[in-house]
């Protein structure tokens, strides 16, 4: 058997997880609604899915601008260490 003292650890320990849990929960609700607010996703698996498409348009981005930066560098026969000069 648990002595009092045991059982008294055990409630902190309980209670101390409760609060744990509803700080979590709030912190899930805080995040969910920010998705929602910031980027029309109503929960995480859309927002993984949102994620996955802008990161897919920031990559084709970035090489539509190193080929136009490539271009410009052909174009005006410019070379790194012209830029850096």
């Amino acid at each position: 058997m648990y002595g009092e003292k045991e059982l008294l650890e055990l409630k902190e320990q309980v209670d101390e997880a409760k609060t744990k849990t509803s700080e979590l929960k709030g912190q899930k609700t805080a995040i969910l609604t920010q998705l929602k607010n910031d980027f029309n996703c109503k929960n995480i698996k859309e927002a993984e899915a949102k994620l996955e498409q802008m990161e897919t348009s920031i990559a084709n981005i970035e090489k539509k601008i190193e080929k136009g930066v490539q271009e410009l560098e052909k174009k005006y026969n410019l070379t790194e260490d012209e830029n850096n000069n």
